[in-house]
């Protein structure tokens, strides 16, 4: 059996079923991940895969990180993927201003990875850029910083011999031909169905030869 594991915020949670099973191949959600199962599943039929879905709504790194072991290391998939980041700026613009600087976010995702590859040696990483576009919640001071940690994540993946997937100027390209921002990230942080069908064939591009 292959398994894969998503993890990140609300973009991957994407109002999954936190009550399924590891083993269900089931619990999605709307987003992303959902269409690469779909896809997955559908290409092997008869195969054994196992995907699952571990976003939770409004982590930041730092919150990864503390149910790591629960929710990735003891879950022992073969193929693991990241998308975090956006919740380490915006709870920052927040009134509790509890984001997590750029330097930290390095710090504690360099840890995180190196937890991981140590726990199990022959894992597959594939790390998602964090992505925003220039509405709704999101103003013009988000997009240095959005920027900083897509570095950060680009670096990581050279260093952990990781996949890394460009989400930042696929998204940007996928709201020029749409013509609105909106129409991809609804209010410039969560994807539209057409957002999560974008990241979805970027995702299946990118990592696909892990499958």
């Amino acid at each position: 059996m292959k398994r894969i594991l998503f993890q990140g915020d609300s973009i991957t949670d994407a109002g999954r079923n936190r009550e399924t099973l590891p083993e269900s191949n089931a619990g999605y959600g709307t987003g992303y991940p959902s269409f690469v199962a779909g896809r997955v599943l559908a290409d092997h039929l008869g195969s054994e895969y196992n995907i699952i879905n571990r976003g939770i709504s409004g982590n930041r790194v730092v919150d990864l990180y503390a149910r790591w072991k629960v929710d990735c290391l003891n879950l022992n998939p073969d193929v693991l993927s990241i998308l975090i980041g956006v919740n380490d700026t915006w709870h920052e613009k927040s009134e509790r201003r509890n984001g997590v600087e750029v330097d930290r976010y390095k710090q504690i995702y360099d840890m995180l990875l190196d937890w991981t590859v140590k726990t199990l040696p022959e894992i597959k990483l594939v790390l998602m850029e964090p992505f925003v576009l220039e509405t709704g919640a999101v103003s013009a001071d988000w997009l240095p910083e959005i920027a900083a940690r897509g570095e950060v994540v680009r670096e990581l993946a050279a260093k952990y011999n990781a996949i890394f997937i460009p989400c930042q100027q696929i998204i940007n390209d996928a709201a020029a031909k749409a013509g609105a921002y909106e129409l991809i990230l609804r209010d410039g942080v969560h994807p539209s169905v057409m957002g999560h069908q974008v990241l979805a064939d970027a995702w299946l591009k990118y990592a696909g030869s892990l499958i």
